[in-house]
């Protein structure tokens, strides 16, 4: 069993940066590829970023103000949130894909005022 969790969630004004964190434990072996999602209410959970290998992937509503970035010795992943936007309010989710199985953290909140 593996165990996430999140931190760094908060208010924030408009044009403002978070700096999110999440931490492994657990029965941890390799790990594949963690990553951040994002939920609001009424709507699915849709990928944020995800790293892999040292390989980035960004969703296109992001790019160029979000960088994620992993600590391997520390089986922790962090997203660095810059000139967040209003719409950038939502629960974010923290993944951990390792020995072929991927587990959630419980979410942290996010919410940018305007």
């Amino acid at each position: 069993q593996v165990q996430l969790v999140e931190s760094g969630g908060g208010l924030v004004q408009a044009g403002g940066s978070l700096r999110l964190s999440c931490a492994a434990s657990g029965s941890i072996f390799s790990i594949n590829t963690m990553g951040w999602y994002r939920q609001v209410p009424g709507k699915q959970r849709e990928l944020v970023a995800t790293i892999s290998y040292g390989i980035t992937n960004y969703a296109d509503s992001v790019k160029g103000r979000f960088t994620i970035s992993r600590d391997n010795a520390k089986n922790t992943v962090y997203l660095q949130m810059n000139s967040l936007k209003p719409e950038d309010t939502a629960v974010y989710y923290c993944k951990c894909v390792t020995g072929g199985m991927g587990y959630w953290g419980k979410g942290t909140l996010v919410t940018v005022s305007s």
